[in-house]
Formats: C-alpha cells, sequence, structure tokens
C-alpha cells in the first residue's frame, strides 16, 4: 500500500501535536499548503527509517538462541526420539 508510517518513542511525543496530554496513534488527512514542503520531508525520511528498511528489521529480529528452560526440553525430546528410535530397531 505504500502508507508512509513511522513509531515514535513516547506516547507524549504524539501528544504535543494534537495539544493532548497523550496520544497512541495519528493519522494525518490533509496539509496545509505552507507546510507541504516541510512535511514532504517528514514524509521522506519516514520512508526511509520504516517503510523502506522493514525487510532489514525482519531478517535480524531475534537470534536463534533458545533459553536454559526451552534448551532443555529440547535435550529431552531429542533424547525421548532416540530412545523410541533404539526401541524400533530392536
Amino acid at each position: 500500500m505504500n502508507i508512509p508510517y513511522a513509531i515514535v518513542k513516547g506516547k507524549a511525543r504524539l501528544g504535543s501535536i494534537v495539544h493532548q496530554k497523550t496520544e497512541t496513534a495519528l493519522c494525518l488527512t490533509s496539509v496545509k499548503n505552507e507546510d507541504k514542503m516541510e512535511f514532504s520531508k517528514i514524509v521522506e525520511a519516514v520512508k526511509a527509517n520504516f517503510n523502506d528498511k522493514f525487510d532489514e528489521y525482519r531478517r535480524q529480529w531475534g537470534g536463534g538462541i533458545m533459553g536454559t528452560k526451552s534448551q532443555a526440553k529440547t535435550k529431552a525430546k531429542e533424547k525421548l526420539m532416540a530412545k523410541e528410535a533404539a526401541q524400533r530397531l530392536t
């Protein structure tokens, strides 16, 4: 859909735009003619920092390292599978 979006740190920063204490989401529907140049710069920055880098961030998320509990469960499952495979052979 190619809609520019940005994740802003803190609800108070969004609230300052709409003159409220805090705001969780903000959608701009119209822009004054005198502000269009500044708005287009913001849109380009947002697209460069969020929309275009989505796939890059998605690939880096996580690390493939399981916690100790998950490692123990996986090890126990593997041990059980090996035991069952040994019983099938005999």
